[in-house]
C-alpha cells in the first residue's frame, strides 16, 4: 500500500504553538496546508522523519501519536468518547498498517512507515486510503471554495482574534456557502435554516443566555439530544458542553445567522428579564426614581418587580420597539413588543399580584393615581439609554382581568440623527406620488393632509416636505404632541394640555407669530379643524395629519366635524393616504410558487399574476427569523381638482368621487402595494395585512 503521501511542520515531539502550520506534500510538493492551533494539538516524528500530527483543525477529538523503530502508538488524552481503533474503544494501542482510528466523525489511516505514509485524514468510512488529490473532494455548490476557506484559514492562523470572525470578514454576504464549506472540512453535518427552525430548543436544560454566550443550541433531533455550534475552530465550545453534559451528544454545524433567527423566534430578544421573571414573587413595591437603563443598573435593582420593568424596557429598546404591551391574564402577564408594525410575544409572566405590581410600578413612574384602576388613564416617564434621554408615553386601561398598559417608546435622539438627510426622495414612494408631494409642499397656501393608522410614518412624511422647503426665507412653526423629531431652523411647540396648551389653543397662538408655513401634528377636533382650515384661507401653507383609513375617509371626518364643506374643499390642496409595508429580506429572500389563494388576493387576472416576481423569506439572522427587513412606505395622493371640489361640496356618493379620482390619474394604495409584490419586495400577505381590496 503506497501513497506517497507524508506530513511534516517546524518542530516536533512537543506540544504544537499557535504559529505551527500542518503541510500535506506529494512527491516534495505542497499540495494543502492547516494551521495547527490548540493546546492539545500533539506531533511526533516517525523513522523516516515525517512528522505525524493530529490536530483539532481535522477532529474535535485528540491523541497523541508516539513514534519509534519498531512502530506507532496511540495514546488517548480524551476523557470521554474515547478514540477508537477498529472501532474498538482504546486507551492505548499499538498500530498496525491499515488500522482506522476513528475520532469524531474523522477517520484517520495508519500506514506503516516502510510505505512513507503516516496519518491521513479524510471524510467518510472508506477503508483505504485515497491519493492526495482526493482529500479536497466533497465539493460545495457555492462561490467559496475549500481551497479558498483553507488558504485564508492558513493566513489567519498568525493573527489574533477569532479565525470564523475573520472569516466572515473576508467572504462576506457569503455566510451560508462559508459554513457549507466549514462543515465539509470538519466534517460536520450541516443544518439548514428551514431544517433548523423545525428543531425543538432544550431551553430547560441550557438557557438561551447561555447559547448566545457560547455560541451553541441543545435541541432535540430524533429524540436524541444534539449540539448545533456555529465556529468549529472554538474547542472551548465543546469541552464546556460535554462538562456539562455526560451523555453521548450528536454534533451538528450551523451558520451564526441562523443559529441567530432561531433564538430570535423563540426569544424575539435578547431578555434581560429571564432572570427578573425567575425571581419576580409577591414583593412589596419599592419606589424609586429611574435614571438610567443599563444591564449594571439593572443587576443592583433590589425589587424584583422594579427589576422586571427596568428590563423590559431595557430590552424593548436593545430590539428596537415602538411600543410595549403589557396585558393582565388570568393569572398571567403577557408582556409583548411591536416590532417593525407587528405585535411579537416576548414573555409571560405567572402571578396576579406580579401583573398588578408591575402595573403599579409603570403608574408610579409616569405620576398617575395607582388608587384609581376603573377609568383609563394618561401619562409619561422619562428614562436614559445609551447615554441619551428617552421619552415614554403611557396609555393604561381597565380591563376584565385587572388593568393594562401600552407604552410608546419615543427616542427622539435616534431619530433625530437619522433624519439629517431626510428628503422626500428617502420616504420610498413611487416617484409619481413623490414628484406630486414636492409640488404640493411647494405651494404658498393651502392644506395638505396626510392620514394613516398609528405608525405608519405620517409625521415622518410631512417633517420630510418641510425639511425640503425650509430653505430659511420663511418662518415655520409646528405644534404636536409630542415633538416626535428635533429639525433645525424649526420653531417646534410641543402640547401640554394640563397647562391648557391643547392644538387649538396653540394653532391661534401660532398665527400672532407671522409664520408662512404651520404644522399640526394631528386634528382632533372641530375647533382645531375651522382653525387649520381658516389658516390655510389666509396665505398660509398647513402641513397635518389626520387618523382615517383612506383618502376618501378623510373627506367625511372633517365634514362631520361640523366645518364649512365650501371652505374646507377651498383650503384643501392634497391628501396623501400611506402605509408602511415589510419588505422581504435580502438575505434569506427566495422564489416561490404562488397558491391559487394568492393569485386571487391581488385582484388581476390569474394569468398576469403567475407572471409577477413572487419571493417570500424563510427567515433568517439578519430579519431576527420573520422573513421581512426594512420597510417601504407606499400611498394613495388626492389632489383636489375643480370637479372633485364640486362633487365633494355636492355630497356625491364616494363610490363616484373613487371613479372621478382614477380618472384624474390617482393610484390607489392597495395598487401600489400589489406594484411591490409584483417587482418581488414583499408578499401578498403582507399587503392583506395593511390593505383591504378596494
Amino acid at each position: 500500500m503506497s501513497s506517497n503521501i507524508a506530513m511534516f511542520t517546524s518542530g516536533s515531539g512537543r506540544v504544537i504553538g499557535k504559529n505551527a502550520k500542518l503541510i500535506i506534500t506529494k512527491e516534495g510538493s505542497p499540495v494543502s496546508q492547516f494551521p495547527l492551533k490548540g493546546r492539545r494539538t500533539t506531533i511526533g516524528r516517525s523513522p523516516q522523519s515525517d512528522l505525524c500530527i493530529t490536530s483539532r483543525y481535522l477532529s474535535w477529538k485528540h491523541a497523541i501519536i508516539d513514534f519509534s523503530d519498531t512502530g506507532a502508538t496511540i495514546v488517548d488524552l480524551c476523557s470521554k468518547n474515547k478514540t477508537r481503533v477498529n472501532d474498538e474503544e482504546i486507551v492505548r494501542s499499538v498500530l498496525k498498517d491499515g488500522d482506522v482510528i476513528s475520532m469524531g466523525y474523522h477517520r484517520l489511516y495508519y500506514i506503516d512507515p516502510d510505505e512513507k505514509s503516516v496519518l491521513v485524514g479524510i471524510q467518510g468510512t472508506s477503508q483505504s486510503v485515497p491519493p492526495v488529490e482526493e482529500l479536497d473532494k466533497n465539493p460545495v455548490h457555492s462561490s467559496v471554495s475549500r481551497s479558498d476557506v483553507e488558504s485564508a484559514v492558513l493566513e489567519f492562523s498568525n493573527q489574533s482574534g477569532s479565525i470564523l470572525h475573520l472569516l466572515h470578514e473576508r467572504f462576506q454576504h457569503q455566510e451560508q456557502a462559508l459554513t457549507a464549506v466549514l462543515a465539509d472540512i470538519f466534517e460536520y453535518q450541516l443544518v439548514s435554516s428551514t431544517s433548523l427552525m423545525q428543531l425543538p430548543p432544550r431551553f430547560q436544560d441550557l438557557a438561551i443566555s447561555d447559547c448566545r454566550k457560547h455560541g451553541c443550541i441543545l435541541v432535540d433531533h430524533d429524540g436524541k439530544p444534539t449540539v448545533i455550534i456555529n465556529d468549529p475552530f472554538d474547542e472551548d465550545i465543546r469541552l464546556w458542553i460535554e462538562s456539562r453534559f455526560p451523555q453521548q451528544l450528536r454534533w451538528l454545524l450551523a451558520s451564526s445567522g441562523d443559529m441567530n433567527a432561531y433564538l430570535s423566534r423563540h426569544e424575539q430578544s435578547m431578555k434581560a428579564m429571564d432572570s427578573a421573571i425567575g425571581v419576580a414573587g409577591a414583593v412589596g413595591e419599592d419606589v424609586l426614581d429611574i435614571e438610567d437603563l443599563s444591564l449594571a443598573s439593572i443587576s443592583k435593582d433590589s425589587s424584583p418587580v422594579v427589576k422586571l420593568v427596568h428590563s423590559t424596557l431595557y430590552d424593548a429598546l436593545r430590539a428596537g420597539a415602538s411600543d410595549i404591551h403589557m396585558e393582565s391574564g388570568s393569572g398571567v402577564l403577557e408582556i409583548r413588543y411591536r416590532i417593525d408594525g407587528v405585535l411579537a410575544h416576548v414573555a409571560s409572566v405567572n402571578g396576579r399580584d406580579i401583573a398588578e405590581q408591575v402595573i403599579s410600578r409603570i403608574k408610579v413612574m409616569s405620576e398617575l393615581d395607582i388608587a384609581e384602576r376603573r377609568v383609563p388613564q394618561d401619562g409619561r416617564f422619562k428614562s436614559a439609554y445609551d447615554g441619551r434621554p428617552i421619552d415614554f408615553r403611557v396609555s393604561i386601561m381597565p380591563s376584565s382581568f385587572g388593568e393594562d398598559a401600552v407604552l410608546r417608546v419615543l427616542d427622539k435622539q435616534a431619530v433625530t440623527d437619522q433624519m439629517t438627510d431626510l428628503s422626500l426622495d428617502s420616504l420610498g414612494f413611487a416617484d409619481n406620488v413623490i414628484r406630486s408631494l414636492r409640488s404640493l409642499s411647494e405651494r404658498p397656501y393651502g392644506m395638505l393632509l396626510v392620514t394613516g393608522p398609528t405608525g405608519s410614518g405620517k409625521t415622518t412624511t410631512l417633517y420630510g416636505a418641510i425639511s425640503e422647503t425650509n430653505s430659511g426665507q420663511g418662518k415655520i412653526v409646528t405644534i404636536e404632541d409630542p415633538v416626535e423629531y428635533q429639525l433645525p431652523g424649526v420653531l417646534q411647540i410641543p402640547v401640554n394640555e394640563k397647562k391648557g396648551l391643547t392644538f387649538a389653543r396653540g394653532l391661534r397662538s401660532i398665527l400672532r407669530h407671522d409664520p408662512d408655513k404651520i404644522m399640526v401634528g394631528e386634528i382632533r377636533d372641530p375647533d382645531t379643524a375651522q382653525i387649520a382650515i381658516q389658516s390655510a384661507l389666509t396665505g398660509h401653507l398647513v402641513f397635518t395629519t389626520v387618523h382615517a383609513n383612506n383618502v376618501f375617509d378623510v373627506l367625511s371626518r372633517f365634514l362631520h366635524m361640523g366645518v364649512d364643506a365650501y371652505s374646507f374643499v377651498s383650503a384643501l390642496n392634497g391628501i396623501l393616504a400611506q402605509r408602511l409595508l415589510r419588505i422581504v429580506c435580502n438575505h434569506c429572500g427566495e422564489e416561490i410558487v404562488p397558491s391559487r389563494a394568492m393569485l386571487d388576493s391581488t385582484g388581476v387576472p390569474h394569468e398576469i399574476a403567475r407572471e409577477f416576481h413572487w419571493r417570500a423569506g424563510k427567515g433568517c439572522g439578519e430579519c431576527r427569523g420573520t422573513g421581512y427587513r426594512g420597510r417601504k412606505a407606499v400611498g394613495e395622493l388626492l389632489v383636489l381638482n375643480d370637479e372633485l371640489r364640486e362633487a365633494i361640496i355636492g355630497r356625491v356618493p364616494v363610490r363616484q368621487l373613487k371613479e372621478l379620482a382614477r380618472a384624474g390619474g390617482v393610484r390607489f394604495i392597495r395598487d401600489a402595494a400589489i406594484d411591490l409584490v409584483r417587482d418581488g419586495l414583499t408578499t401578498i400577505e403582507e399587503v392583506d395585512r395593511v390593505t383591504t381590496m378596494a
